[in-house]
């Protein structure tokens, strides 16, 4: 007897929305056990819940360790591994947090309770070696003493009537909020037996990064006596200023720079378990400002640092976990479309990948356990771990389900001959049920940065899959400036943006026309953040026919409009010029100047929260193709910054993407299949 077989669906937006997006995974002191967050978006409420799972290293079913919040976060296990600390905002206990508390657990069972009522809230954490007490960063007034002044100043200001926002800062906005009003980042220190909060900033003109909002750019000794931290040096904070490296000790608060040099940029420190190394990164911006970040180790004994890995042309990307015998560090670092995880022999300076396959997203390393959330371009994040020497075992299957009821198309890496004369890689994501004979629609989705990359990734923003299953083919060129192709790939584009990269994709379009596959009456090019930049350069530099239409989305326009973004202080160093200095550069890398030459119909979409392009560009792009007459639908987003974030959005979101190509020939011609004779 014939088994029915399973109905496949299509893997449209809303299946993506079902699937459960897995957080980075924090290892048990003794590996045994493991703890991550998993969010799972609702449809029907517009939002998402994100609870604490726990996963066991040696075998069983993941378990869901809490129940009552809707934001659980950055869990992390006690160094005796009776606890899990997490950051969370519930309404619990008869109080409901005004601003993010810190909450423990115990991971066999019960409910969690708050342990911080700190009026300000808490941003990040990490435990002391004791147990007892944990350090965390929050946002205070400077000039008040004592956590008691910190918690009346903040009630005043939540019951304020005006709205205005005044400054003198040089950073004052980032990605999508403002830096709070008057407030600098500190780190404290909370005794969990006593509630007791001290400022261990207080008093001094130390901050943490503005930008921060994870613990990595803090650390502590294995001793609990001490502490390491980065920060802006400089007397007037600015986004992009190289970092120095400093130590306080508990007792007295006495504070030691240990690295500070305008050359250089340091950020992540993490003690060696041993307590005699820090590691940490370093990134020479004293040559060029996209200095690649190097594993780097200061001796706290001599006080001589080194930035290792010479030779190896990767930049790492992620904090830094130290083996339990100090001997070696791990980090990821992306590697032409791909981030795996690597190993740096601190004895060798010698460095290799321990994880290789898709794209690590988080880790962790202890007891001779790693264990990685890694997705790839056929499936979201993962949870593996492995002891040394053993195969690498999976600890939860969160979205097989979901996936076993749809059909995916295949991946496809291929190489072309780009701008210098250089090779390019690209992406290619065909629909479900491909078949070569016929025709089929061709779209670039072109990926932002520009010093990222598209790959062997999961995209929950512009994931091809979706775009592939309405019946196109979809292209990813990397082209000059993304990251994991070296440094000198990376940096070519300094002070010529546009230039290479056109080139590049171009290229990437003249190899797709002679595919037998590939309509040449249906090519698009899309693109978010620098890659809207280069739909809109496209658009004034490539001749009108070649594309039969543009989505835009969150991309720049006009340069000099754009120094309303936070990044103000380092997209000068990219055009190679200040407007102000030298107009004519600056222009010349700028879309708009080119709006004369514009003639194909754009979808542009923005975001009213957008501080890093700030959607006077999408605004001002869409107005200029209305006044000349240029086919342009607008779709814009009060409550969205950068990213779409919220479901429904999202989905509206994707609707609107395909429809626009839809408008303009996606779905035309004969059926897409050849004639017969």
């Amino acid at each position: 007897m014939k088994k029915t077989p399973r109905p496949v669906a299509r893997f449209d937006a809303a299946t993506l929305w079902q699937l459960k997006r897995i957080g980075s995974p924090a290892l048990a002191p003794d590996g045994a056990r493991a703890v991550c967050s998993v969010t799972q978006y609702d449809l029907d409420h517009n939002n998402g819940r994100t609870a604490l799972w726990l996963l066991s290293t040696l075998g069983g079913a993941p378990r869901r360790l809490t129940w009552c919040g809707d934001k659980d976060g950055q869990a992390a296990w006690s160094p005796q591994g009776d606890r899990i600390a997490f950051v969370a905002r519930r309404d619990q206990q008869g109080h409901k947090d005004s601003t993010p508390q810190l909450y423990v657990i115990n991971p066999d069972g019960g409910e969690a309770t708050r342990v911080s009522r700190f009026g300000p809230g808490v941003e990040s954490f990490k435990w002391m070696p004791d147990g007892r007490r944990i350090v965390f960063a929050a946002w205070v007034w400077p000039t008040l003493k004592g956590a008691a002044a910190q918690d009346k100043q903040h009630k005043a200001w939540s019951e304020r009537k005006e709205t205005g926002y005044a400054t003198s800062q040089a950073y004052y906005r980032y990605w999508d909020h403002n830096i709070p009003q008057d407030r600098v980042l500190h780190l404290l220190l909370l005794d969990l037996a006593s509630g007791r909060v001290t400022d261990l900033f207080e008093g001094t003109a130390f901050e943490l990064d503005r930008a921060s909002d994870s613990a990595a750019g803090y650390d502590v000794h294995p001793s609990g006596q001490r502490l390491a931290f980065v920060h802006d040096p400089a007397a007037q904070q600015r986004l992009g200023n190289p970092a120095a490296l400093t130590e306080v000790t508990l007792r007295g608060r006495a504070f030691k720079t240990l690295l500070a040099d305008p050359a250089w940029d340091f950020a992540t420190p993490r003690y060696s378990p041993d307590g005699r190394q820090l590691a940490f990164t370093a990134a020479h911006v004293g040559k060029a400002h996209t200095a690649f970040s190097q594993p780097a180790l200061l001796d706290l004994g001599t006080g001589r640092w080194q930035a290792l890995g010479q030779g190896w042309d990767c930049s790492v990307a992620s904090p830094l976990r130290w083996s339990a015998d100090s001997l070696g560090l791990f980090f990821t670092a992306e590697d032409r479309g791909r981030t795996p995880l690597w190993r740096l022999d601190v004895t060798q300076g010698s460095i290799e990948a321990v994880y290789t396959s898709g794209t690590v997203q988080g880790f962790d390393v202890g007891a001779e356990t790693v264990i990685v959330a890694a997705d790839s371009a056929s499936h979201p994040a993962r949870v593996h771990a492995w002891r040394q020497g053993q195969p690498a075992r999976r600890l939860e299957t969160f979205n097989d389900d979901i996936l076993l009821g749809v059909q995916l198309g295949q991946t496809q890496e291929v190489s072309v001959t780009g701008a210098l004369g250089e090779p390019v890689q690209m992406w290619l994501t065909f629909p479900p049920g491909f078949k070569a004979r016929n025709k089929y629609p061709v779209t670039h989705v072109i990926h932002g940065g520009p010093f990222a990359a598209s790959g062997d990734s999961f995209s929950w923003r512009w994931n091809p899959h979706v775009f592939a299953a309405a019946g196109h083919v979809i292209a990813q060129v990397n082209y000059h400036g993304s990251s994991g192709f070296g440094w000198a790939f990376c940096h070519s584009l300094i002070g010529r943006q546009g230039e290479l990269e056109l080139q590049d994709i171009e290229a990437g379009t003249d190899w797709l026309l002679q595919q037998p596959w590939a309509d040449k009456k249906r090519f698009f090019a899309t693109g978010g953040s620098y890659g809207g930049f280069l739909v809109a350069w496209m658009n004034g530099h490539v001749p009108a026919g070649r594309y039969q239409a543009y989505v835009c989305h969150a991309g720049v326009f006009d340069r000099v409009a754009t120094f309303s973004a936070d990044s103000y202080p380092v997209r000068p160093k990219d055009l190679a010029a200040n407007y102000w200095e030298n107009l004519p550069r600056v222009l010349a890398q700028s879309p708009h100047a080119a709006a004369a030459h514009m003639h194909t119909p754009t979808l542009v979409i923005h975001g009213a929260l957008d501080y890093r392009v700030p959607d006077c560009n999408g605004l001002a792009y869409y107005n200029t193709l209305k006044a000349r007459g240029i086919d342009a639908r607008l779709l814009w987003f009060a409550d969205e910054n950068h990213w779409i974030l919220k479901p429904h959005n999202s989905l509206q979101w994707y609707g609107e993407f395909l429809a626009w190509l839809d408008r303009h020939g996606a779905k035309t011609g004969a059926d897409r299949k050849p004639r017969k004779g």
